[in-house]
């Protein structure tokens, strides 16, 4: 069976117009995810991409067919800025425009006016590239993310795959070679990019309304004013790590910590000196701690750290890294930071009632103000 070309490119720059309608009205219009915007932004690159490449032939060949090449990447480049921010990671530069524009630049300059070729290997190592790249972010978000970024993520492999294949063959054969043309060509290629993009339209959604959720779910559960966990999620989580014994290794520390003589700095400074001391020591902690610590304000100025297999030496470097972070912010306005004083309360395996651990550290953390301020001490056994 010979595939029409031409004809199955109307029919999927249709398919993309009729999904970049459907996703923009169904997702990106109720959740406004930056997930469902890069599809969105997507399927009009490819849409576009399609509809130019429907002038080869023509006398407007020169400029089509190279524009299509770089809308096509530019679509991938969407895809995969798409998977990144779900990650909350914004899209790297050298892909997002370094990647489209050599591909302008070897589509330009391979007499675009009579090769619709012009520029194949560097078109298909690029949408190799960036297809194989939105691949690895769906496959890096954290297990509990979705259930569907795992067939999103194996799709998007196996398209990346494919177009490896793609430019191996149009290397050794060239645009015409009998096994790219039956395997690779642009109608097969067409083809297979449709069924794709309908199956994982579906998928698509689910992962829109995911990252909505989770964004709704991080205003609920963060300080409006540090960005830490407030006290209600820090003490939830807090809880579960302390029964989970393959993250915890059975042992951690609790650290209370308290910004030394924090009301002078508001009646010196200004409240709103006040809030960026906070949110400096905040910044420090966030530099410090691993990913599997836990940070939060605890109320007012004093926030909490729990540290999973954490040693004592252990808790006293980390408390002595953030104030040396903390210290080391420039003064603004005549405003220093100020000092810190840190209570550390241990815990081991047989340790369960986060409330005794808490008020642990909480009489070492008195201790250390008693002691004149600007110290870490230890409570007095295990927590």
């Amino acid at each position: 069976m010979v595939l029409d070309t031409s004809t199955l490119r109307v029919a999927f720059g249709v398919m993309a117009f009729v999904l970049g309608l459907l996703f923009y009205f169904s997702a990106y219009r109720t959740t406004r995810s930056p997930y469902s915007g890069w599809w969105c932004v997507a399927l009009v690159f490819f849409l576009s991409g399609s509809a130019a490449f429907l002038l080869n032939g023509t006398a407007q060949q020169w400029w089509a067919n190279t524009l299509g090449n770089v809308l096509l990447v530019l679509g991938s480049a969407a895809v995969w800025a798409g998977a990144r921010s779900l990650r909350e990671v914004p899209p790297l530069r050298w892909v997002f425009a370094g990647v489209p524009l050599v591909t302008l630049v070897a589509s330009a300059v391979d007499n675009p006016g009579t090769n619709t070729w012009s520029g194949g290997a560097v078109l298909l190592a690029a949408m190799c590239l960036t297809v194989g790249l939105a691949s690895r972010e769906l496959w890096r978000l954290e297990p509990g993310y979705s259930r569907v970024r795992v067939p999103m993520a194996a799709a998007a492999a196996g398209l990346s795959a494919f177009y490896f294949g793609r430019l191996v063959y149009f290397l050794l054969e060239g645009p015409n070679g009998p096994t790219f043309v039956t395997y690779f060509g642009s109608a097969v290629t067409t083809l297979v990019t449709m069924v794709l993009l309908v199956v994982v339209s579906f998928s698509m959604a689910a992962l829109s309304t995911e990252q909505q959720t989770r964004a709704l779910r991080m205003v609920a559960t963060r300080d409006d004013l540090t960005g830490l966990l407030n006290r209600k999620a820090f003490l939830d989580l807090a809880a579960e790590l302390l029964n989970d014994r393959v993250v915890t290794q059975g042992t951690g520390a609790l650290i209370l910590a308290d910004l030394d003589h924090f009301k002078a700095v508001n009646d010196t400074h200004g409240h709103a000196a006040g809030d960026l001391a906070l949110q400096a020591f905040a910044g420090a902690c966030r530099d410090t701690v691993r990913s599997t610590d836990l940070v939060g304000r605890y109320g007012g100025e004093e926030f909490i750290l729990l540290i999973p297999g954490a040693s004592a030496d252990r808790a006293q470097k980390t408390a002595a890294e953030v104030s040396r972070r903390l210290a080391q912010i420039p003064t603004v306005d005549g405003l220093h930071m100020p000092t810190v004083s840190y209570g550390v309360a241990l815990y081991d395996s047989g340790t369960s009632d986060l409330d005794d651990l808490i008020a642990s550290a909480d009489r070492a953390l008195y201790e250390a103000k008693s002691l004149g301020r600007n110290r870490t001490v230890h409570s007095d056994g295990i927590g």
